[in-house]
């Protein structure tokens, strides 16, 4: 490995690592939406991994695309961009949308208490919900789509960082450098994703949170939307 390749191989892996941990939006939806839906933690770090590989492999195509026909880095920065804004719409929306469902869930969920007057003048009451008989269905489908959904909010999430890392060998005309500054910085990029998830999952189960588990839904829609808000309006 030369010197030049060394330097940029690190330099991808530290900022694969730095643009993880400093952009909540990679970890907290599936953490939160883990909770939630009550996800094994095979089907968290399956879902995670996903949609951390469409992530990277959207910016490595588009990276690709730019060197074939040669167009300038900056110009690739400003498509980034564009996704971006994009994105960070769709994770506001998603957020918002998951939020106002989780609340109407919340109070649908409420117990209340049902009177019973017998033939022998006797009375008496129990707990009682309706989510139960009206929400089964809708919860299914919603819990199908949810995956799905994160998977296209990712898609369109570039890794802004990236672009210039690959460019620069590029220019060099070295693509087996590119290539291996790709992966590496992929590489490290979805093993945070999946690290942060992974000890706050484990860390979560070990915290009681019973007395909140009706609003969970609400809570996760509310910690993706503020995501999406810290993206667009802090730069995150």
């Amino acid at each position: 490995m030369s010197g030049e390749l060394a330097v940029l191989v690190g330099t991808a892996a530290t900022l694969g690592f730095v643009h993880t941990i400093f952009g909540p939006d990679h970890y907290v939806p599936f953490i939160v939406l883990s909770k939630a839906r009550g996800w094994s933690v095979l089907k968290t770090s399956i879902i995670t991994v996903l949609c951390g590989v469409g992530h990277v492999l959207s910016s490595i195509i588009l990276g690709f695309v730019g060197i074939a026909l040669g167009i300038a880095v900056f110009k690739l920065e400003g498509i980034e961009a564009v996704r971006g804004d994009i994105a960070t719409w769709f994770v506001m929306i998603f957020g918002f949308t998951y939020f106002v469902w989780g609340v109407h869930r919340a109070l649908r969920k409420k117990p209340h208490r049902h009177k019973h007057l017998h033939i022998d003048g006797t009375t008496h009451s129990h707990a009682h919900e309706h989510s139960a008989e009206h929400t089964h269905v809708h919860s299914a489908v919603s819990a199908s789509i949810t995956p799905w959904i994160l998977f296209i909010i990712f898609v369109f999430g570039p890794c802004e960082p990236l672009i210039p890392l690959i460019m620069y060998p590029a220019a060099r005309g070295s693509i087996i450098d590119v290539w291996i500054v790709a992966l590496v910085f992929g590489g490290i990029t979805i093993s945070t994703m999946l690290g942060v998830v992974l000890v706050s999952y484990f860390g979560l189960s070990a915290v009681p949170l019973r007395r909140f588990e009706r609003y969970s839904h609400g809570i996760a829609g509310l910690a993706i939307f503020l995501c999406g808000a810290a993206m667009k309006f802090l730069g995150l």
